[in-house]
């Protein structure tokens, strides 16, 4: 009897417990949502870690705190949230609110790809809901213009890169055409070194020449001295 009657006060004290735990989430939920709406998001994060803190499944915490995180452009932490309350969650409509949700960040961080995933999650749990098709038609037209505008600038890239290498070979041959220059000019040089040369030897014989006939006609003239045959003068 005494042990039936220590069971129900466990079991009590742990009702009573529940209670109180719950009592404490929903105030820090409640808190919450009230800093949410006055854009208070720092407070509004406090108390739903708070909430999380009493019940670390409450999907309604993780839920509203990845809301919030959003609003203060943590969105790496935003989506951790997100992704937590989808594995927990049951409930169709909480789980089409979630997935669109996390397209939002994911189209807000261009990655239209990922958007596109989470609006199509969203519309399986809730096909009824006309913004999550919007955003959804909305991220595919942005992922194929973000396709294209990639595509033009790797043909771009591709063109400039050709344009380079074109530039490169002309600046190629025309240093090749100035050494080719350059060594016409230094292969000419020693022509012209012969030319002078030849013309140098042509003087020099014909001064020799010259001379020659110098000593010739004053070998006559001496001669003509020692006979005593000397002209007249005019």
């Amino acid at each position: 009897m005494a042990k039936n009657k220590y069971i129900i006060f466990v079991l009590t004290l742990l009702f009573a417990t529940g209670i109180s735990a719950q009592k404490a989430e929903r105030d820090f939920i409640r808190k919450g949502n009230r800093a949410f709406n006055d854009s208070v998001f720092v407070d509004a994060e406090v108390n739903y870690r708070k909430a999380l803190e009493v019940n670390p499944k409450s999907t309604i915490s993780m839920y509203n705190l990845g809301n919030t995180l959003s609003q203060q452009q943590k969105f790496k932490d935003a989506m951790e949230q997100y992704m937590a309350a989808a594995d927990i969650e049951k409930d169709k409509t909480k789980l089409a609110q979630i997935y669109h949700n996390a397209g939002v960040i994911f189209q807000a961080s261009q990655d239209y790809a990922q958007a596109i995933e989470a609006y199509k999650k969203a519309l399986r749990n809730n096909p009824k809901d006309d913004e999550t098709r919007y955003n959804l038609a909305l991220a595919q037209k942005l992922l194929k213009d973000q396709e294209q505008n990639q595509q033009n600038q790797d043909q771009q890239d591709q063109q400039n890169q050709e344009d380079q290498q074109e530039q490169e070979q002309n600046q190629d041959q025309n240093q090749n055409q100035e050494q080719n220059q350059d060594q016409n000019q230094q292969e000419s040089k020693p022509e012209e070194n012969e030319m002078s040369k030849e013309n140098a030897e042509q003087m020099l014989n014909s001064v020799m020449q010259d001379e020659k006939d110098v000593q010739e006609k004053v070998k006559k003239q001496q001669q003509v001295i020692q006979s005593g045959r000397l002209e007249k003068d005019w």
